[in-house]
């Protein structure tokens, strides 16, 4: 065995050897509770909507769809009365009145706090210093509110009050407002039309702002950029951003269908860089596997101790498409005009639950039009090779207690491009990630997760390396 390997197999071990004593220390933590808003609104605990908090269960899903409310009977669960603006016979009034609202009781405001420490495989010196441990870092704060605002409106916002460290500068994630069922007052089925404007995350099959893994999916992550001398294409959209803009879709047939339709800037949480604006179409169909009649008609199914997901299949598709804009005004190069490449995303997704059990996975292929630049001053535009790239992830999670979840995580990206620039060894890099969490309570996690990466080129040697790594950290609501 090479010292290579041995190196990563010592520090596979060591982390391992971590991970089983901080699980022990946090398991035998004292007994403390913390509730976020929807608990204190309903009283009721947070594995309510949640399996393993962020990710929803199926009750959770249709709270949300409701526009953060109970699918059934929502005022007979309320605990914290709303507060009325303006009274019922105003209604009747409209348009000659203000149309009666409502705002919560209390202040819908809760917390979250992440930490993770890390243990990293050694790295060459001339990639750059990278210390072997890293204790709690990124610590991040962040503040959320949501809910409703009468029958049909609803809102989340979410910041990050600081990432990184002490004073380090967050920022906005999701803030938005709904317009839930707007279909109804043109005679549609419930849920068939919604309507939600600000920024947000895309409708993605799976989402990357509201995790369970304490690392993004590599192929949310990629942009697509030409290497060095192969052409000008340079666009910013990630799909683990969020975005600006509109959003039209709907839920009928009790959520086993969704669609959504968004027009955005594209250019991530940043002010719009261009005219043009993109558009992102998601669609997905949902079979019902539970045999139980009765149980698959309800909102979510019940076992022995107590509620739990539905057995379920579902496929989905989904299609990005827009048209980057570079050297606006000459400022690249001053002798040509703005350089407009058309791109698009395009990719499909499914999800198995059963009983314990979930996997799912998605693939994604993006293209983007790219240009060169020619002439003896750079005066001159040529089509030059496209910036493709390809990839997805598979994820597996098995609940071996209500609080004790194993998860296998599987990314890979294909892309030419990187490779050119000396991101990997070949053309496909791909990450294993192994882990487990545990919910120490209902709104208090422990989580535990081993990466092992593609190899990468030290600059100037024909040597490699592995950014290999093992992460732990709590995550907490309240």
């Amino acid at each position: 065995m090479g010292s290579r390997d041995e190196l990563q197999w010592t520090s596979m071990v060591a982390s391992l050897v971590f991970a089983a004593l901080v699980g022990i220390s946090l398991i035998w933590a004292s007994r403390s509770y913390g509730i976020p808003a929807f608990s204190r609104k309903y009283q009721t605990s947070c594995a309510t909507c949640h399996t393993d908090f962020p990710e929803l269960n199926d009750f959770g899903l249709a709270f949300k769809k409701n526009g953060f409310k109970f699918p059934k009977d929502d005022d007979f669960f309320v605990k914290e009365p709303p507060v009325m603006l303006g009274a019922k016979a105003q209604k009747d009034a409209f348009p000659k009145a203000i149309y009666p609202g409502e705002i919560p009781g209390s202040i819908p405001i809760s917390f979250r706090y992440s930490g993770f420490a890390s243990y990293n495989s050694k790295q060459p010196f001339v990639v750059g210093y990278l210390p072997r441990t890293d204790l709690f870092t990124p610590n991040t704060f962040t503040i959320l509110s949501a809910g409703s605002m009468g029958q049909n409106i609803s809102w989340w916002i979410d910041d990050d009050l600081s990432t990184g460290g002490s004073g380090a500068a967050g920022g906005l994630g999701d803030g938005y407002m709904k317009f839930n069922d707007l279909g109804h007052y043109i005679g549609l089925p419930k849920d068939t039309l919604n309507l939600r404007f600000g920024q947000f995350e895309l409708d993605l099959p799976f989402t990357q702002a509201r995790s369970i893994n304490p690392s993004d999916y590599d192929i949310y992550d990629e942009a697509a950029n030409a290497a060095t001398g192969m052409g000008t294409t340079s666009n910013p959209l990630m799909f683990s951003a969020p975005q600006r803009g509109i959003e039209i879709g709907g839920y009928p047939n009790d959520g086993n269908f969704s669609w959504s339709v968004a027009v955005v800037d594209g250019n991530n949480d940043n002010p719009a860089a261009r005219n043009s604006k993109d558009v992102y179409v998601n669609v997905w169909k949902q079979f019902n596997l539970e045999r139980d009649p009765q149980s698959r008609n309800a909102v979510q199914a019940a076992g022995a101790t107590g509620p739990r997901d539905h057995t379920s299949l579902r496929f989905g598709a989904f299609y990005y498409v827009g048209r980057n804009a570079l050297n606006i005004g000459g400022t690249l190069y001053p002798d040509l005009p703005t350089i407009r490449d058309p791109f698009y995303r395009v990719g499909g997704d499914f999800r198995f639950k059963y009983r314990k059990f979930e996997l799912y996975g998605l693939g994604m292929y993006g293209h983007d039009d790219n240009q060169l630049v020619t002439g003896e001053t750079s005066n001159v535009l040529t089509a030059g090779p496209p910036v493709n790239f390809s990839g997805g992830f598979a994820q597996g999670e098995y609940w071996f207690y209500p609080w004790l979840i194993g998860i296998m995580r599987y990314d890979i990206v294909n892309s030419p491009m990187d490779y050119q620039s000396g991101v990997s060894e070949s053309f496909t890099r791909n990450r294993f990630s192994p882990g487990v969490q545990l919910l120490l309570r209902a709104n208090i996690k422990a989580l535990f997760e081993y990466q092992r990466r593609w190899e990468a080129p030290v600059p100037g040697t024909s040597q490699y390396f592995r950014a290999n790594g093992f992460v732990t950290g709590i995550d907490f609501v309240f």
